[in-house]
């Protein structure tokens, strides 16, 4: 499970992020120990777009090692600028199909395939000397017309279709509720798309 973090970087200084970071950190220490669940399986997720390769580098000595991009050509620049750092990248926006091959080939995880062409697309760009490239597929549980994401029907078709690509690992969902969702909705419909995925995964692994 990841926790994503984002705010503007005009909105911060580094003596802000560096507090933000250890409250976030003791929120989540203090959420798992309460849910008696194992500390390594919850990570947290930077969503660092907008930020400059330099801010990311003093995140990353804070101990941040995940960081989010929205925007690809600017995510390609900072992850060339902070090569020498071990940072895992994620890809969380819309994926275009003329993007896939830049996104297989720099970042470890996608949170955002929506549709069997962009699946496939990053299967067959993902170079060899990589390792499988982890996905998340992303439901628009409300259905806005406004979001990306594949419909909760559809969420079994895609994740078996992924399931037969040697080149991505399927590990999660990524699903944003609609800011006028009750807060008890939400947490329903997430809990039941989580457990019905888990299931799927335990019964598809064996």
């Amino acid at each position: 499970m990841s926790i994503k973090v984002s705010r503007p970087y005009e909105a911060c200084n580094m003596t802000d992020v560096k507090k933000r970071f250890q409250q976030i950190h003791h929120e989540i220490s203090t959420s798992v120990s309460a849910a008696k669940r194992d500390p390594q399986s919850v990570q947290l997720l930077a969503v660092s777009k907008t930020w400059p390769a330099d801010a990311l580098r003093e995140v990353a000595a804070l101990g941040q090692r995940q960081f989010g991009e929205n925007y690809l050509q600017e995510a390609l620049d900072k992850i060339d600028a902070l090569a020498d750092l071990d940072l895992e990248w994620h890809f969380i926006g819309p994926i275009q199909s003329n993007k896939t091959r830049d996104i297989a080939g720099h970042f470890d995880w996608v949170q955002s395939v929506d549709r069997e062409k962009i699946a496939r697309r990053l299967d067959e760009h993902r170079p060899d000397s990589l390792a499988p490239l982890n996905v998340c597929i992303q439901i628009n549980i409300d259905e806005e017309e406004t979001k990306s994401g594949t419909s909760p029907e559809k969420l079994l078709t895609l994740a078996d279709y992924i399931a037969t690509l040697d080149k991505l690992n399927l590990r999660g969902l990524m699903v944003i509720p609609s800011p006028k969702t009750p807060s008890p909705m939400k947490k329903t419909a997430s809990h039941v798309l989580m457990n019905f995925f888990s299931n799927y995964v335990r019964n598809t692994r064996r």
